[in-house]
């Protein structure tokens, strides 16, 4: 590792760093690590495979990817003063604007330089700088892929197959003298279009028209099509070498007279500095923290109200998995908000673990187990328990109502929502709003610019091209959705509010659960143990009620309105309600009595009075359904009713009626008809139903797609870095060939073969003199590997050994040493 000498492969510039630095590749790519590479030339090759380049490309900004795009169409290698002309230009066509950019660029360089060299993108010292061969192919142009800098092929590249005679025309025509050798003829040209005083006089004898047709052309795409009789200004340029033939009917621009009309710039606008998040407006932060609480607990109503909603066992699953578009409507009605703000916190809720398929035969969301335990535990917890869980999940409800690519339509809680950016978007921008001073709101367009800035290449040209990752519009237009979906629910959730991001959102991104608790508890109103009774049979709650009072009253009452306070409304169904739920009307009077900070009015008595002495009166059981009642004129005004006769009764008895609808269809047909029955069980109880009875099964909530494989650990990447270190060492130890042994033609890196003796003999010699061998082992399984060991101890057809590659001691069986060879000079080589 300490030699001069420049490194002449990527597995020798990655064999030249430091363990950190090896470190910080495999953390930047952890692709590279699955598995662990057995050596340093094994990593060399992974880092340069066309699926792994790809995905270094897309987690480019856009200056290192200018920059790499630069090295792309620059001599392979290129010296420093090479790469940083083609970013800045020539100088020719400076003005004090170009200046700037110039010195910006200049000083953004070596930063872009080093994150290329980090992700072993680019290598060599800073006089033969090289791009990984893969990344060159899918950043250099071709017909079929033009390169993103808009730069065609080299006059050498283009010139190609080009016959001797056609050379010596566009040599005559130009001026240059003529030449037989083919080689000189295009070097004489290539030297012609990048010299600027000669090519300016060429072009000053160029028509008006052809200098337009290289306008068109000169920012690219730089392929144009021409017909078999051009006209005379593309003749003019093609008798020139100005546009050279790709086929019959397509010419090109060859890249180095395209650099002369850029005046040396590959790239039109190159962006070295991040385009800045602009300020939208300037709000007050406390009035933004209030605001953001206020939504807040707007979303944990929202929330338990869906859970209530499901409570009794939620809509049934699709067959392909997912809510149907009915049933997401009718969500959103009961909720009194549009239906995709219903797909969010459906989602919101399945993704924080609190809803779920039950598993049974006729499939159902409902609320889980965990449901139960999160409304227990105070707001400010179960609003970092949902902002969590936002913050994670992959789930992404703003595809909810388009289509896939097979154009079938997306469903909530369907089987294709997860994208595996989303959790990625969604904190680099609350990253954004963070690095804004309190009470900011930004200016979207700009965020989506610097969005674009940090990751232009997601679903790029590169990707495309190599049929890695989405298309283009799925990859980049689905990162700008994301950031506005982004906006859009962190406003609903309470993240920010007003548009700005709010301390308790700062204190959950900064410090975790507690403190962003801790920030929000204070801004929430506290939940009250009354609530108003009116004479008008509703009753007020003028903020939010404790969980059992709450609870309780959504059974008694029908919720009215919502807002700061809520109205409940008491009807002789809600009344039913609650005296099916096992109330009897003495514990509904004491009830209102203890919660009422006003009386209970005469109406409302009289209403839980009347309900509870017809509650009941009716029973309904299982036959296929009957009717019995101890009054026979209550049985003869229901025969008399014409709203009865779709249940098909039939007097059995002066106190029985049997009907061939269902219990359920007749209990629901006589409320409607303005009784109170209530069920009955088979020993003649009284049926008694609970509300939210229903739960699914003990559920973990939905894993997040991950975007690739995890960021290893520190942990992890020095066992890794020591391992591959060791696997090198293995790998390019000098071995010493026995004296007796005949020349080999083995491959290099093959298992060394020796004899069962002399295995034993070698490593038994080793162990003496406590030397260093070089082994071929084969492990139970069948996987061949070479190892460097310092035998320690030899006994029972076993070899106990200090191994170099794993960086431990093991034991090895000698009948699996395939052979043993000793190490030049101990070993090191």
């Amino acid at each position: 590792m300490g030699t001069t000498t420049p490194p002449r492969t990527l597995a020798e510039a990655l064999r030249a760093r430091g363990d950190e630095s090896l470190a910080g590749l495999l953390r930047a790519r952890p692709d590279l690590l699955n598995p662990v590479p057995n050596d340093i030339t094994q990593l060399a090759t992974r880092a340069g495979t066309r699926a792994s380049v790809v995905r270094a490309l897309e987690h480019l900004d856009r200056f290192a990817l200018q920059t790499a795009e630069a090295l792309a169409v620059a001599p392979d290698p290129a010296p420093y003063g090479t790469l940083l002309s083609l970013l800045t230009g020539d100088g020719l066509d400076d003005g004090e604007q170009r200046d700037d950019a110039g010195a910006a660029i200049t000083a953004a360089l070596p930063g872009a330089l080093a994150t290329l060299r980090e992700q072993a993108l680019v290598w060599g010292e800073d006089d033969r700088l090289r791009l990984v061969r893969t990344a060159r192919e899918l950043l250099a142009p071709s017909p079929q892929h033009p390169s993103p800098t808009g730069l065609g092929p080299t006059v050498a590249e283009a010139t190609a197959g080009m016959s001797p005679g056609r050379l010596q025309e566009i040599l005559a025509a130009t001026g240059l003298p003529a030449t037989h050798d083919p080689v000189s003829a295009v070097a004489a040209l290539s030297s012609l279009f990048t010299d600027r005083t000669r090519m300016a006089e060429l072009l000053d004898t160029a028509p008006v028209e052809a200098l337009s047709v290289l306008d068109r052309l000169v920012w690219g795409p730089p392929y144009g099509e021409v017909t078999p009789n051009p006209t005379p200004p593309v003749k003019w340029l093609r008798d020139r070498g100005l546009l050279l033939p790709v086929s019959t009917r397509t010419v090109v621009l060859p890249r180095e007279a395209a650099l002369h009309l850029r005046a040396g710039r590959a790239h039109r606008v190159p962006e070295p500095v991040p385009p800045a998040v602009a300020a939208a407006a300037e709000r007050d932060p406390q009035a933004v923290d209030r605001a953001a609480a206020g939504q807040a607990f707007t979303a944990l109503a929202t929330v338990e109200e869906l859970l209530k909603l499901w409570n009794g066992g939620g809509p049934a699953i699709l067959r392909a998995g997912g809510l149907s578009v009915r049933e997401l409507k009718r969500t959103a009605n009961a909720l009194d908000v549009t239906d995709p703000i219903a797909a969010f916190w459906i989602e919101l809720a399945y993704g924080a673990g609190l809803l779920a398929s039950d598993g049974e035969t006729d499939e159902r969301y409902a609320p889980t187990p965990a449901s139960d335990e999160w409304l227990d535990l105070p707001a400010e917890d179960r609003w970092t328990h949902l902002a969590t869980a936002w913050l994670a999940a992959t789930r992404t409800p703003g595809l909810v109502g388009g289509q896939d690519a097979k154009g079938r339509a997306l469903s909530a809680l369907g089987p294709e929502l997860d994208r595996s950016a989303a959790p990625d978007v969604r904190r680099r921008v609350l990253a954004l709003f963070a690095e804004l001073p309190p009470g900011t709101a930004p200016d979207a367009e700009t965020l989506l610019r610097r969005l674009r800035w940090e990751r232009p290449l997601r679903g790029g040209p590169a990707a495309s091209a190599t049929g890695q990752g989405p298309a283009p519009t799925e990859g980049t237009d689905l990162r700008s959705r994301l950031a506005l979906w982004t906006l859009n629910e962190a406003e609903l959730l309470g993240i920010t509010g007003r548009g700005a991001l709010s301390a308790q959102a700062r204190a959950l991104l900064a410090e975790g659960e507690k403190a962003a608790a801790a920030r929000l508890a204070p801004l929430l109103p506290e939940p009250l143990d009354h609530v108003l009774l009116q004479a008008d049979l509703t009753a007020v709650a003028p903020g939010p009620l404790e969980r059992p009072l709450a609870d309780m009253l959504s059974v008694l009452a029908d919720v009215e309105s919502k807002g700061g306070a809520t109205v409940y409304r008491f009807t002789p169904g809600s009344v039913r309600r609650a005296l099916d739920a096992g109330q009897a009307a003495t514990d509904l009077h004491a009830f209102l009595a203890a919660h009422s900070r006003t009386p209970v009015p005469q109406p409302l008595s009289y209403l839980i009075d009347d309900v509870a002495r017809r509650h009941g009166h009716l029973r309904i059981g299982a036959a296929a359904a009957y009717v019995r009642c101890d009054d026979e004129a209550v049985l003869n005004e229901i025969l008399a009713d014409r709203r009865s006769t779709g249940l098909r009764l039939r007097r059995l008895a002066p106190t029985v009626l049997a009907s061939q609808a269902d219990p359920g269809s007749l209990l629901e047909a006589l409320r409607d008809m303005g009784y109170a029955p209530a069920a009955e069980s088979a020993e003649g109880d009284v049926l008694i139903t609970r509300a939210g009875a229903r739960r699914t099964p003990p559920r973990t909530p939905p894993v997040p797609v991950p975007e690739g494989p995890p960021v290893p650990d520190d942990t992890l990447l020095g066992a890794a870095v020591r391992a591959i270190r060791a696997g090198d060492t293995a790998a390019t130890a000098v071995r010493k060939e026995p004296a007796d042994a005949p020349s080999s033609n083995a491959p290099s890196g093959a298992l060394p073969r020796t004899t069962p003796a002399e295995t034993l003999a070698t490593v038994q010699a080793a162990a003496m003199t406590g030397s260093t061998v070089w082994i071929g082992y084969v492990n139970a399984d069948g996987a061949a590997s070479q190892r460097v060991i310092a035998p320690v101890r030899v006994e029972g057809g076993f070899v106990t050994a200090y191994d170099h590659t794993a960086d431990e001691v093991r034991t090895y069986p000698l009948h699996r040493i395939t052979g043993v060879a000793e190490l030049a000079e101990d070993g090191k080589g």
